[in-house]
């Protein structure tokens, strides 16, 4: 049992690791505070990232931060961090993924 548990840890230890290796740099990554969905600037709690607001709501037939997929399907749309960066959100306002700021 404590044997198993051992590997469970190491095994814990790697994928955590080997997720921080694979973006590079720590700006890039999602453990960074800037990145994370718990900073409320990156949180569809803020009414700036909100499906509620109007410049996000497929509604809006003028919105210009719609993401569509290939075959022309509303799929979600972005929206401007101010440190450059972009978060990306479904239609039900989940965040999807980012793209780091400076």
């Amino acid at each position: 049992m404590k044997n198993h548990l051992l590997k469970i840890a190491f095994v814990g230890a790697v994928a955590f690791s080997s997720q921080i290796y694979a973006f590079g740099n720590f700006n890039d990554s999602p453990m960074n505070f800037n990145n994370s969905p718990m900073n409320f600037d990156n949180s569809p709690m803020n009414f700036k990232n909100s499906p509620m607001n109007f410049n996000n709501s497929r509604m809006n037939p003028n919105s210009s931060n719609r993401i569509y997929d290939q075959n022309g399907n509303d799929i979600g749309y972005g929206v401007q961090k101010s440190n450059g960066g972009m978060n990306f959100f479904s239609n039900d306002g989940r965040r999807r993924g980012y793209k780091p700021g400076y």
